[in-house]
């Protein structure tokens, strides 16, 4: 235990950066409760959405979809050789889960009435829904996670019983996340004219939830090479790797519906539009599509952990792109308003992410979150090393 404390306490780079992160967040969350809203974020009447929910709202939710997706592999389609990596998964789905709860406390006009949705139903209303859905699916996540808490504490008794109900918790995850994931796109089916073209669609809700599903394989992969680094866990080369070519086919998928929706609705001449928009349009499906799906689609680079880590950081950066430009760059350009998120905005959205690492770290130096696994790396990945991966980029 001494050990424990004393390596936790050891400064190094990254815990003076988070040190000061957290502290400036807090001091922000602090000017928010007593100034308001006003006091540190650049909305307004005319532009009441901003950074807080497209970034840690619409992607925090979508980067959880990671727990729903392998929970349905392993417990559903019983593809029992990725149960190696279900528990971090299923930590960084939970942990997404609650820091989006704490960052919609903030961004809140009134956070002390965000338990009126349990008692006062309006079911004609999206976010109603999605409050309910956020709601449940964070406990079915607990529930999920529990295991690991139980086992630390040798509580048999309770671990028998959340083993006995697995299944029909990954049911209630798998139908909780598909409606409110695609539902999160379906909050924006009522600005048709206050929307960018080439991101409103009807089919907003469906490219919402394929999104999120390429996104929650690309962070699997993402958590699994930095745990592999952090920790010094076995990456799983085998599992991960597998779990590319999942995103070969989701992203194929969306790609190809994204660019028929356009066709359809005869908008494709907006993609040869010199405006700032379809920069950003392009932008996104390029660094979130297109380049991942190449490399990907490379088994000398799906093979390798650099290649296949740094595939995974093109969906993710593609999936972020997406969510800020259907919640802020769609929105603004058709009003005469101008948005740019403040410094004390930035810092809440540090200060999330930095803290979701941190208990994260927390989490796996105390709890058993890495199973042991037998797993024997493959031949070919030894074959692959990160001086050829670099060689192979370099040409």
């Amino acid at each position: 235990m001494n050990s424990n404390i004393e390596r936790l306490l050891k400064p190094t780079f990254w815990k003076v950066v988070a040190t000061i992160i957290i502290i400036l967040g807090l001091y922000t969350i602090y000017l928010r409760f007593t100034g308001g809203l006003a006091a540190v974020t650049n909305l307004s009447d005319h532009f009441p959405w901003g950074l807080w929910i497209g970034f840690d709202i619409l992607c925090g939710v979508g980067m959880a979809a990671g727990g729903f997706t392998l929970c349905a592999v392993v417990y559903i389609f019983n593809i029992k050789k990725f149960k190696p990596i279900i528990r971090p998964t299923i930590l960084t789905a939970f942990l997404g889960y609650l820091l989006v709860i704490f960052a919609l406390l903030i961004d809140l006009g009134r956070p002390w009435a965000i338990w009126h949705a349990i008692i006062m139903w309006n079911p004609n209303s999206v976010m109603f829904e999605v409050a309910w859905c956020v709601m449940l699916y964070t406990t079915v996540l607990f529930l999920e996670f529990s295991p690991v808490i139980l086992e630390r504490f040798k509580a048999e008794r309770l671990l028998k019983i959340i083993r006995g109900i697995t299944i029909p918790l990954v049911v209630l995850g798998i139908l909780l996340s598909t409606l409110h994931q695609s539902s999160l796109g379906a909050l924006y089916l009522i600005a048709p004219t206050k929307m960018h073209p080439l991101w409103y669609s009807t089919n907003l809700p469906w490219f919402f939830y394929l999104s999120a599903i390429g996104v929650g394989c690309a962070m699997i992969i993402f958590e699994s090479y930095l745990s592999a680094k952090a920790f010094k866990k076995n990456l799983e080369f085998e599992l991960v790797s597998e779990v590319g070519r999942w995103i070969i086919v989701v992203m194929s998928a969306y790609l190809t519906w994204r660019f028929m929706d356009l066709l359809l609705n005869d908008k494709l001449n907006l993609l040869f539009e010199k405006s700032f928009e379809t920069l950003l349009f392009w932008l996104e499906i390029i660094i979130g599509v297109i380049v991942p799906v190449i490399l990907l689609s490379k088994q000398k680079i799906r093979l390798n952990r650099v290649g296949l880590f740094v595939s995974a950081c093109f969906v993710i950066g593609g999936f972020l792109l997406n969510r800020l430009n259907v919640s802020v760059t769609s929105l603004q350009s058709t009003t005469i308003v101008s948005y740019f998120p403040s410094v004390y905005e930035i810092i809440i959205t540090l200060f999330i992410v930095t803290l979701g690492v941190v208990i994260f770290n927390l989490a796996v130096q105390y709890l058993p979150v890495f199973e042991k696994s037998k797993e024997t790396i493959p031949i070919e990945f030894e074959i692959l090393t990160d001086e050829d991966f670099k060689t192979e980029a370099a040409k």
